[in-house]
């Protein structure tokens, strides 16, 4: 499973209730406890950093994109209406991340992206954490990843190797997008103008409120009077078919590293032990706040070697390593999955392995308060299919298990 590693030469990032929650404990497997102390090989460790380019998205195998969109792999067949929404708001989700992590030796998987997508609501979230446990037929989540993949010889792209400049874009035109997020496939059309498209009715409604009712009325009139006066410009109308939402999480280039890399030896005056608290204040108050509540010692040990950890890199927003050996740095004891609280893969019912997790540090770069409502997480992990299956839908739901702080509480 080396070789998933090695192929991970780009990662691409868009940034884009009050009862205590039930933190389900779970039985350590024997053996467990020995083999979590073992450090992973080839972890491979992603850092933000502002894009240096625009309209980034239109490339989906660079490490860099914009407009706090996706830039999806299979530009036509996107996920369909009930898998894009929240299980629990009914809300569409946003993007919150995308990896491009192909597999050299299937070919099957020439071309191979894994997309991660979130309520922003915190209250679905702690929703999401709770029945998660649960091994439903159909769960509702409030997260959902989902994998893509394409042979070398494909309708959309070129059977060259990806150059990873900016230049690898689909050879054909996509489906129309919701022109309010700019991220699901706008099936709905306004009635009025016939051009501009939504995903669901609230991102229609939320068009109107800021702006398309006149815009809307620019496009009828300039489209009568070009109808009338052939090869007459009446003004630029409204740009159709770009997000116009503005509270869409912001855009980050990810560059990514060898943990290796990062040795203690390296931080001569103890500056990577103290970044977080220099750069990062939300971060270091929410660790030592758990730190000093922390009473059980497997909890206590679960935090201590994760800090140790992680202060090699602190600003580390996102680890991976699709190696059958590899494990997730766990936060805490509590709330972890164990083998037999992993589902099998929806599509050939074989086994998942981990592949990636998500860091909390990644909410800091988007700006998130530190209110008691606010978005937060210990840690998500991503699950995927062991063989990488494939299956007629062109987007497969992977399974992503998200661990919460102790201190949340369900609505």
């Amino acid at each position: 499973m080396e070789s998933g590693v090695n192929d991970l030469k780009s990662l691409r990032i868009t940034s884009s209730d009050d009862d205590e929650v039930l933190v389900e404990e779970i039985e350590v497997e024997e053996g467990e406890d020995e083999d979590d102390e073992e450090e992973e090989e080839g972890v491979t460790l992603g850092f933000v950093e502002k894009p240096k380019k625009t309209l980034l998205s239109a490339s989906p195998s660079v490490s860099k994109q914009s407009g706090g969109v996706p830039a999806w792999l299979d530009p036509v067949d996107l996920p369909r209406e009930q898998a894009r929404i929240c299980g629990f708001c009914g809300e569409p989700l946003e993007f919150l991340l995308q990896v491009y992590a192909p597999i050299s030796e299937k070919e099957s998987t020439f071309h191979r992206t894994l997309f991660v997508f979130m309520c922003p609501s915190m209250s679905c979230l702690l929703r999401d954490q709770h029945e998660q446990w649960r091994r439903d037929e159909n769960p509702r989540r409030s997260l959902k990843v989902f994998r893509c993949q394409l042979p070398r010889s494909n309708p959309f792209y070129s059977s060259e190797p990806p150059r990873r400049d900016g230049t690898d874009k689909p050879l054909s035109i996509g489906a129309a997008l919701c022109s309010w997020c700019g991220t699901w496939k706008g099936d709905k059309i306004c009635s009025s103008c016939r051009r501009t498209r939504y995903c669901s009715e609230k991102h229609q409604g939320m068009h109107w409120r800021s702006g398309h009712k006149n815009d809307c009325r620019q496009i009828i009139t300039s489209s009568e009077a070009s109808a009338s006066t052939p090869g007459n410009n009446r003004g630029k109308l409204p740009a159709i078919g770009k997000a116009t939402c503005s509270t869409l999480w912001p855009e980050y280039e990810i560059v990514i590293e060898d943990e290796l890399a990062f040795d203690t030896e390296m931080c001569e005056d103890n500056s990577c032990a103290t970044a977080l608290v220099s750069k990062h204040d939300k971060i270091d108050e929410t660790f030592q706040l758990l730190s000093d509540k922390f009473e059980a010692d497997d909890n206590k040990k679960s935090w201590a070697s994760f800090e140790e950890r992680i202060a090699k890199a602190p600003e580390q927003v996102l680890r991976y390593c699709r190696d059958l050996k590899a494990k997730p740095l766990w936060p805490l004891s509590v709330g972890r999955p164990s083998e037999a609280h992993l589902p099998k893969c929806n599509y050939c019912k074989g086994p998942l392995c981990y592949e990636f997790q998500i860091m909390p540090q990644l909410l800091y770069y988007f700006g998130v308060g530190n209110d008691p409502d606010s978005l937060d997480w210990a840690t998500i992990v991503v699950y995927t299919c062991v063989a990488s299956c494939e299956a007629s839908v062109s987007y497969k739901e992977e399974f992503a298990w998200v661990q919460l702080y102790p201190t949340a509480a369900i609505p």
